[in-house]
This record gives structure tokens, C-alpha cells and sequence, in this order.
């Protein structure tokens, strides 16, 4: 059999010609961003009392880290974490597929790790249902949707682990076409509007939050990231029923307009802090909507959900992998600019806001011109609101002003140029612009921290994927 080599970061692969075994260069961002994460998930646990004490009760400084990639199709994901990662003991790479396996193993001992990583095949499901040593970290990055694996792998993750989940079917995650399936699959059904792929991450959230529930287990979302055709989660599962209960806080369906694009959530839960430290949870307030029908354009809304509804990423985990990121060799990592580009649009969103408005959007519904996001953003800081980008699109901004005041922007935006706003009577466009301006004046020059918003999207931070080749993208199944 004649093969072929392919390197990436610290490994060489040897790969049969032809599409034996899944690989998929394009893919090379998320096994860097992986490797980048693990570490600093990897340094923050090693910070903990409890490891602390532990190893020092030991008194020496052996490798701990047990990885299980649960689906490693080529073996290239588990070959890099063994040769890149500090401090791993054991890395499982395992498949159902003997080809795969077979190449696993040639590919472990071309490179020489075979003392880390072990090659096994087996049903992914019944394989961690069976391991009766449990994993610091879990990574599933299946073809497809990673539903079928969430139960298995929470459960055998070690209290304060790392589980890292891929997802590629989009289609389901962030279309409308199937919401049956999306439902079946993740448990609740997707926010159709432009803020679709934050929907696709607070469903997998979701998915996993209520598994681990189920065993006393709560997660935190450490880095939660859409990347091109997929999200990719990473995310620390604790042992403490005390924090399940915040689970229905965290929480929600949402109200969404398919014709003006307006989301509001409706929460699940809520709680109260008592003065003596305790916490009395609650049944949620509702409908937070006075009706069926949207109350700035009169379309029916639709229901998504539920989701999870807590923050996206933690900053402590960040700012460890942007302070690992300055000490990784370009020449080895490809992705660089782009993990920097990432993770500091990352840190930058506003944490306690749910999804995004696309302003190109917002003003095609009332045929307006779309005012430039610097003189958009800072109408909204001069009225006191928050504001950020995101790093899941363009020309979207993450915002706590109610929709009813952006699309008084917008208005007041419209008027000052003397064009837009020509839309069909009875439209929803046309329903907006009816009704009653709501704000006396409305500033549109530079505000000081539009005009650094503005600084960062015009700087060098790579954050949205170029084209690579021709024809990238989710690759067909290994056969």
C-alpha cells in the first residue's frame, strides 16, 4: 500500500492514497485551538488546593492527564495532545472503524508515542460506559452531531474535567428546515434569526447541562466558539448537586420575530439570595411578551428552545490560553492569528446578554441605509447601553438596549439621510416605521468606546476563516 505524509504541528501522519481514513485539513484550526485549550485547562486545574495538596502528599511532579478521544477516526487529534501537551499520562484514541484503528496504530509508532497514546477499537458509547478509570478530558468531535455521545461521556468525566464537543450539523443546529430533528436530537428547537449560531451553541449547552444533571453534575462553560460549519465547546463538568439547582436559572426559550428578527428571552427559572448567604430558588415570571404577535412589527412569533441561557466563556480560561498562545511557535501552530483574533473577540462580548442583532439586517427590514457600526454603536453608548461585537459575525453587535430603542436608531438614522424607510404598506418595515419615536434626540457622533471598537475590527486580528482552497468544508464520510 503506497501512503502519503501530512504534517501538522509536532506530528507526521502516514495516510493510505485516497480517503480511507477521515482527515480534513481544514479542520487543522480546531485541533489547535484544542491542544491551546487543554493545556490552560491543564494549568488552571493544577492551581487547584485540592490537586495541590494531593501532589504534595505524593511529593513528586508525575504526568496525571488520562484523554479520551472517544471518536479519533485518523489518530492525527490524539497523536498532537500526546506530543504537544504537558503532564499526559494516557491518551485512549479510539474508534469502531478497523481501518481507522489500524492507521492509529501505524501512525503511534511512526511518531513514537506509543508509550501515551493507546490505539483501541470499540463502540464509542459502550466503551465509556465500560472504563472504570474516569477521564480528566473527553474530547467528541464526531461527523455529524455529537448528541448520541453526551450521557456516556459526562459520566465519565472526572469532577473538574475537561469536555471539549464538536458539532458540524449546522443544518439542524442553526437551520429552520428541521426542527422535529433538532428537537429529537438536542432537545429543544433553534432561534431561525440571525443570531441562529449563538442559538447552536445554547443548545449543545444545554444538551450537556441536562445530562450532567442527571448525575449531580453541573457544567461551566469555559470557551464556547461557531467556527465556519461548526461549534466547538469546551467545557468544565463539576461533581455538586448545590450548583445543579441553578440549572432552570440558567435556562430558557426565547420569542423570536421571523420577520423583523427581534429575540426575547423568556427565562425558566429564577432565584433570590438571602441576606444569610442562602438561596431560595423560584418558579420564573412570565410571558415577558404582551401577546402572540411581535410588538414592533405585529408578525407571529415563533417559540425556540429551551437553551441554556448562562454565559458563553470564562476569562480566566482566556487569558490562560491567550497567555500560553504568546509562547507557541508559529512555524508549528498554522492557526495563530487567528486563536488571537478568536479568543480576544471572545473575552470582549458582553457575557450576560443572549444573541446578537445583525445591523445590515435590522435596516434591509425597513429599507433604510445601514448606518456604519461605529455611528450605530455609539448612538447605543450615548444612551447609556452596553455594547460589543461577537466573534460569530460580521457587522452584529451584542447589546442590553431593548429592540424598540435600535429600531428608534434607525429611524432616527433614516431621517437624517433622507432616504429609506420606501417600504410596501402592511409590511413588517412599514408597521416599525409607524409607530411613535420613543427617543427625544438621538446622538450619532463618535463615542470614545465606539471609536476603540472600531480600532480593534480595523486592527489585524484574524477572526473569520478565509477560503483556504476550493470546495472546503465538512468533507464525506471515511470509507
Amino acid at each position: 500500500m503506497e501512503f502519503e505524509t501530512i504534517t501538522e504541528g509536532k506530528c507526521t501522519m502516514q495516510y493510505p492514497k485516497g480517503n480511507t481514513v477521515f482527515y480534513n485539513p481544514v479542520q487543522q484550526f480546531n485541533r489547535d485551538i484544542s491542544t491551546l485549550g487543554i493545556r490552560a485547562w491543564s494549568e488552571i486545574f493544577q492551581q487547584h488546593p485540592k490537586f495541590q495538596k494531593k501532589r504534595a502528599h505524593n511529593g513528586e511532579n508525575k504526568p496525571f492527564i488520562d484523554i479520551l478521544e472517544a471518536l479519533s477516526a485518523s489518530g492525527l487529534r490524539a497523536i498532537r495532545y500526546a506530543k504537544e501537551i504537558p503532564d499526559v499520562r494516557r491518551i485512549v484514541a479510539n474508534d469502531m472503524s478497523k481501518g481507522a484503528v489500524d492507521a492509529i496504530t501505524r501512525n503511534v509508532e511512526y511518531n513514537d508515542v506509543s508509550q501515551i497514546v493507546q490505539p483501541n477499537q470499540a463502540d464509542a458509547n459502550k466503551m465509556m460506559h465500560l472504563q472504570t478509570e474516569k477521564a480528566h478530558v473527553i474530547d467528541l468531535d464526531p461527523y455529524g452531531s455529537a448528541a448520541p455521545f453526551i450521557d456516556a461521556a459526562v459520566q465519565n468525566v472526572r469532577d473538574g474535567g475537561l469536555l471539549l464537543v464538536t458539532c458540524t450539523d449546522l443544518g439542524v443546529l442553526a437551520g429552520n428546515a428541521y426542527p422535529e430533528k433538532c428537537f429529537a436530537q438536542y432537545g429543544g428547537t433553534t432561534v431561525h434569526a440571525d443570531a441562529c449560531h449563538e442559538s447552536a451553541l445554547r443548545l449543545v449547552l444545554n444538551l450537556v447541562a441536562t445530562s450532567a444533571a442527571r448525575y449531580g453534575k453541573a457544567i461551566e462553560p469555559l470557551l464556547c466558539l461557531s467556527i465556519d460549519f461548526y461549534v466547538r465547546c469546551f467545557i468544565r463538568v463539576r461533581a455538586s448537586p448545590a450548583m445543579v439547582k441553578f440549572n432552570h436559572c440558567n435556562t430558557m426559550v426565547v420569542y423570536h420575530c421571523p420577520a423583523c428578527n427581534a429575540v426575547t428571552p423568556q427565562p425558566l427559572g429564577r432565584y433570590i439570595q438571602r441576606s444569610n448567604g442562602s438561596t431560595k430558588h423560584n418558579l420564573a415570571h412570565g410571558p415577558v411578551v404582551k401577546s402572540d404577535r411581535c410588538q414592533h412589527c405585529d408578525n407571529l412569533m415563533h417559540i425556540a428552545g429551551p437553551m441554556w441561557s448562562g454565559p458563553l466563556h470564562n476569562h480566566e480560561f482566556i487569558d490562560k490560553m491567550l497567555e500560553i498562545h504568546k509562547t507557541l511557535d508559529p512555524e508549528v501552530y498554522g492557526t495563530l492569528p487567528r486563536i488571537e483574533g478568536m479568543l480576544t473577540q471572545a473575552k470582549s462580548e458582553i457575557p450576560d446578554i443572549p444573541f446578537y442583532a445583525a445591523v445590515p439586517s435590522l435596516s434591509h427590514v425597513i429599507k433604510a441605509p445601514c448606518p456604519p457600526m461605529k455611528t450605530f454603536t455609539s448612538a447605543l453608548f450615548h444612551l447609556g447601553y452596553k455594547v460589543s461585537e461577537t466573534h460569530q459575525k460580521r457587522s452584529c453587535v451584542k447589546t442590553d438596549a431593548p429592540y424598540e430603542v435600535m429600531w428608534d436608531i434607525l429611524r432616527a438614522w433614516t431621517e437624517l439621510q433622507g432616504e429609506g424607510g420606501k417600504v410596501k404598506e402592511g409590511s413588517p418595515g412599514a408597521r416599525i416605521l409607524s409607530k411613535p419615536r420613543i427617543l427625544e434626540n438621538v446622538n450619532f457622533e463618535d463615542h470614545p468606546q465606539a471609536v476603540e471598537m472600531e480600532k480593534v475590527r480595523k486592527s489585524k486580528l484574524v477572526r473569520f476563516q478565509m477560503n483556504p482552497k476550493e470546495n472546503w468544508g465538512p468533507k464525506g464520510r471515511a470509507h
